[in-house]
């Protein structure tokens, strides 16, 4: 098979002969008791889930809801540590909670590698990608990154109210990533399109959530096409000509790991970005120490990573069985709430406050286990550029109307809407 052989046909067409997975009934509206009928999709949640994981984690450290087919919530550091490092009981061949379970058969890749994927090939997978992220190829996009924020920051002359998610945080990581994967940079609108769809759309019906992910898999499967008639030096071409085990890569393996770089290597970086914003915006004292102290700046920016966490990832349990206290079933989900872990008053103290100068911070913002985010060193990059610039050249800023202020639900949150008023208010 020749190198275009293998995407001359739509990946899609060859899975007619696969398991189907299975569905199960969509169920949404308010919920009733958090420790028995918990969703990550109610709009209360997606405002403020806080308040919630504390009071599960002492009166309920692992809540159930029969949503979503069913699942747990363990909400304390100690239990979301113990399911991240154990790939023996907890699959990771999808990682979204919703109505659709893959089926057991799309192990040990699953659809998006290596995130999707299980020992031993998960190994593999990620190791393609990790001279893309080295610190040494991140700084490399340092000085393009700056000068993105600055024109971005350029085109503010004249307002008072700017929406520092849309019109700032988004652009940002969609612009390097784009870079990254040789994709071209005015398809930024598309990229907010795709993740809306692939993190908020759990609950659609799934005639329309599967349409909307095909429009996400067509998007890549031309950008595919176009690179393997003009090569150039990019991700995409990268993975491209990678090889595992001495042959090229599945077709589906190399279109799940850019949707993957695509969604998740944007939507958590601009979630950061905008809720570091939102919290310096409501919160002058701090605000005003980073612009007197700008030195401050790397250290309280791992406090906001803690402190506001944008993800969430899910397992799927393998086999019936007590874990725990609590009795799973095989093809549960459980939610990994890296948020949940990061306020655990058990593992850091003043759990629960935005400390900017706290010393010992070993927050799980980026997961734990095999699947810690093969990203963070450029998201730390973006985060604290996009901090820098901002800033440097807007010291006085506050909160527009903080009832204006909108969440993403979902398993990455962060503000979707951020109206900020500029200079004194």
């Amino acid at each position: 098979m020749t190198l275009d052989d293998r995407f001359t046909r739509d990946f899609r067409e060859t899975r007619g002969d696969q398991p189907l997975g299975t569905r199960n009934e969509i169920v949404t509206g308010p919920v009733t008791d958090w420790a028995t009928d918990f969703s990550h999709l109610e709009p209360e949640w997606a405002a403020d889930p806080y308040p919630i994981q504390d009071d599960l984690r002492q009166r309920c450290p692992i809540a159930h809801t029969e949503r979503f087919g069913g699942g747990w919530l363990p909400t304390s550091y100690e239990d979301v540590a113990a399911v991240a490092y154990d790939t023996e009981r907890f699959s990771s061949r999808s990682i979204i909670m919703s109505n659709f379970r893959p089926p057991r058969e799309l192990a040990p890749v699953g659809g998006t590698p290596p995130i999707s994927s299980d020992p031993p090939f998960h190994h593999d997978a990620r190791k393609l990608l990790l001279p893309v992220f080295t610190k040494t190829a991140v700084a490399k996009r340092e000085e393009a990154t700056r000068a993105l924020c600055h024109s971005l920051i350029d085109a503010f002359e004249g307002r008072d109210v700017v929406d520092a998610a849309r019109d700032y945080a988004q652009y940002i990581p969609m612009r390097v990533i784009a870079d990254m994967l040789g994709f071209p940079p005015e398809d930024g609108p598309h990229f907010r399109e795709f993740i809306e769809n692939s993190l908020e759309g759990v609950n659609l019906p799934p005639e329309e959530r599967m349409e909307r992910m095909g429009q996400l898999f067509d998007y890549l499967l031309a950008q595919i096409r176009d690179h393997v008639d003009n090569p150039r030096d990019d991700l995409t071409t990268h993975l491209i000509n990678a090889e595992l085990y001495g042959r090229k890569l599945d077709p589906s393996h190399v279109a799940g790991t850019m949707a993957l770089l695509l969604i998740a290597g944007i939507d958590t970086t601009w979630s950061a970005i905008g809720a570091s914003l939102w919290h310096l915006a409501k919160t002058p004292s701090d605000r005003e120490r980073l612009v007197a102290e700008p030195e401050l700046l790397p250290t309280a920016m791992e406090e906001f990573l803690r402190v506001y966490a944008p993800v969430t990832m899910a397992r799927l349990v393998k086999e019936d069985m007590h874990w725990n206290g609590v009795d799973m079933k095989a093809e549960d989900w459980v939610l990994l709430s890296f948020p949940a872990a990061n306020r655990d008053p058990a593992q850091f103290d003043r759990a629960g406050e935005v400390v900017i100068d706290r010393e010992v911070n070993r927050h799980v913002a980026f997961g734990l286990g095999i699947h810690r985010c093969v990203g963070s060193h450029l998201a730390r990059m973006e985060l604290r550029v996009a901090l820098e610039v901002w800033l440097e050249r807007i010291p006085d800023f506050s909160l527009h109307d903080p009832a204006a202020v909108t969440w993403a639900a979902g398993q990455v949150r962060g503000p979707r809407t951020l109206p900020l008023r500029i200079g004194p208010a």
